[in-house]
């Protein structure tokens, strides 16, 4: 049964990771019609709100390193399934990365050097906002949206709202935060990318494993502390 569960997150994470990767590399500034910020960032939101229904009931519907890991610094996750969640995320990562870039690279003047939807800080944040901006930003989205995955799943939230309250706060998040590093919040999201383009992504892919991580931890924590009964969750509700 637990395979049924890696699998689920492999596919999950592959949709987030092709769709919402891809809406910024094929759609971003297509011509004319070109999708923008706020498309791109509906794009993700959509991703997680999609798949949190089709696959919440069966994995819970992380996608997220950092997710599974606040979920069980909030009470909500076993930590013995921690490492094989985190490793079917990061490989439907990779997998919807390639998928990307075999059909991204079919249109003329396709080049990774414009950074085909990676993470970065410096001269690679859109903004060019520094690392330590950056540092923050990650670590103070990825605490919220944990925090408000935490709540909206929670037994005593309004049943069946939780996919659509983990979907738009991801979008609120990457409508603030894609100019400071293109949005990450999520490790295996930022590692599929990264590892096409190379170089500066790849040396600078730390901060978008780090950063997350610590946010998620914290705001499964913080949770933890604030709720009463903070591990109640209804069952079939996803977990992000």
């Amino acid at each position: 049964m637990n395979g049924k569960k890696y699998a689920a997150e492999l596919i999950g994470t592959f949709w987030l990771t092709f769709a919402g990767c891809g809406s910024a590399v094929i759609a971003a500034a297509f011509p004319q019609v070109g999708i923008g910020l706020v498309g791109v960032s509906l794009a993700f939101g959509l991703s997680v709100v999609t798949m949190a229904y089709a696959i919440g009931h069966i994995s819970g519907c992380h996608l997220n390193p950092a997710v599974t890991l606040g979920l069980a610094a909030g009470g909500r996750f076993p930590t013995g399934q921690i490492l094989p969640y985190v490793i079917a995320q990061v490989v439907g990562a990779i997998a919807g990365a390639a998928v990307l870039y075999v059909i991204a690279s079919g249109a003329a003047g396709f080049d990774l050097a414009k950074g085909f939807a990676s993470n970065g800080y410096g001269d690679h944040s859109p903004g060019k906002y520094s690392m330590v901006a950056g540092f923050i930003m990650e670590v103070v989205m990825t605490m919220m949206f944990l925090f408000i995955i935490m709540g909206s799943t929670h037994g005593k939230a309004p049943a069946g709202f939780a996919p659509l309250a983990i979907g738009l706060a991801l979008v609120m998040i990457h409508l603030v935060s894609i100019p400071v590093t293109n949005t990450s919040v999520n490790p295996a999201r930022s590692t599929g990318p990264a590892l096409f383009v190379g170089g500066w992504a790849l040396q600078q892919l730390w901060l978008f494993w780090v950063a997350p991580l610590v946010g998620g931890v914290l705001g499964g924590a913080i949770y933890r502390w604030l709720s009463d009964e903070p591990a109640g969750v209804v069952e079939g509700k996803t977990a992000s």
